[in-house]
């Protein structure tokens, strides 16, 4: 597929599933650019960036120009907030804790990503050309109308992340969005606090994650078959 598209700024999307993190690693280490998708916790995130780190050594020993290679990490944020919502709900528990967790995992994540890229063995692949894997927000657009609209792009700002976001989030933030600075580095206590919390509640995050990597594998499995169909349709009728 990347040699048929044939432009060097395309990034083939690979989930972060299991099964996606050995796919990660010899895709990188062929050359070829990565966009990983489906990432919630961040377990799975440090074992990307691992996998990352892999291909580029891979990469590296094979004789590849690793600065042509680049990859984001798209780590997930509303998607957590509906099913902790959901369960906080269900436990009756403390409506405080409601539409926090997204936030809170996304800005650990990226205190992750800066311990992950100051290591040694990620200092020694940058200095031979290589690029850091950037953090990307995805599901940046609220499922609850309660919340502000803008909610996971003014409050996840840092450094060298990015954010994809919906059509109406992007115009929304363009109209009315107040962008302050780094959001999310001074917010790293807050958000391990907010865990605890949660955890006492009763919500089991763990559990949660893996939910919603299963939901989201079953909608992209369910999204294939219907590229698939699109694709038969147009041929058979351009024939």
């Amino acid at each position: 597929m990347w040699a048929k598209v044939n432009r060097p700024n395309a990034l083939i999307k690979i989930p972060a599933t299991l099964a996606g993190l050995d796919a990660i690693t010899e895709v990188i280490g062929a050359g070829i650019s990565v966009n990983v998708t489906l990432i919630f916790s961040l377990e799975r995130y440090e074992a990307v960036i691992n996998a990352y780190l892999a291909g580029l050594e891979k990469a590296h020993s094979a004789g590849l120009d690793l600065d042509t290679i680049h990859s984001v990490a798209s780590f997930f944020v509303s998607r957590v907030d509906t099913e902790v919502d959901k369960r906080l709900e269900q436990l009756g528990a403390d409506t405080e804790l409601k539409s926090r967790a997204g936030l809170a995992n996304a800005r650990l994540a990226y205190e992750l990503f800066e311990n992950a890229f100051e290591s040694e063995r990620a200092a020694a692949l940058l200095a031979r050309g290589a690029n850091v894997q950037r953090p990307l927000w995805a599901s940046t657009g609220v499922k609850d109308p309660s919340l502000p609209d803008t909610l996971y792009v003014t409050e996840l700002v840092a450094a060298g992340v990015v954010n994809t976001m919906p059509e109406k989030t992007l115009l929304a933030t363009a109209d009315h969005g107040v962008v302050t600075g780094d959001t999310i580095t001074l917010n790293y206590d807050e958000s391990r606090l907010l865990f605890a919390q949660l955890a006492a509640a009763g919500v089991d995050f763990d559990d949660v994650t893996r939910t919603l990597e299963a939901e989201g594998v079953e909608k992209f499995i369910v999204s294939w078959g219907e590229l698939l169909e699109t694709v038969t349709v147009a041929v058979e009728a351009a024939q």
